[in-house]
């Protein structure tokens, strides 16, 4: 039998990511990029964003970023865009949440930029409101039927 040299299995090679109080410097936009913000994550390395020049995209995460930096809805990303396919573009940075402040901050955001909010609690509560008044409707109708003749200003 082989003697025994090795250090572990594939688990050793994982480490901390210790880089997430490291401050980083903050990138703008240069010619070929845009901002946006991720509206559907779509599976296999694709989402599609609304840019903030008013275009919906469908981005590509390139492989940089894929498996290390982790993209959700309504985050701001910065993307390339292609030459050649004008709907169609790249991830190239996530900002976190102080960063898309700053750059909101120094106006290269608009203001009706929504950072670090999801939509989904706003439609699960604007939801649940319309079958409360969908239901309270119903109950008041039903009360007007079963009133067995009596007046209900009286």
């Amino acid at each position: 039998m082989p003697k025994n040299k090795g250090k572990g299995g594939k688990n050793r090679r994982r480490g901390k990511n210790e880089n997430e109080s490291e401050k980083r410097e903050l990138v703008f936009k240069e010619d070929g990029q845009e901002y946006a913000q991720v509206i559907k994550m779509l599976g296999n390395g694709r989402l599609e964003a609304m840019c903030f020049d008013g275009v919906r995209r469908l981005c590509h995460i390139r492989g940089k970023l894929r498996k290390k930096v982790w993209i959700n809805t309504s985050d701001i990303i910065l993307i390339g865009l292609r030459d050649y396919q004008d709907n169609k573009a790249d991830v190239i940075l996530k900002y976190n949440a102080d960063e898309a402040r700053s750059l909101k901050a120094y106006g290269e955001l608009p203001e009706h930029a929504k950072i670090n909010e999801t939509d989904t609690f706003a439609r699960y509560i604007s939801s649940s409101l319309k079958i409360a008044l969908h239901n309270w409707d119903l109950d008041v109708q039903l009360l007007s039927k079963t009133s067995f003749g009596m007046c209900m200003t009286c």
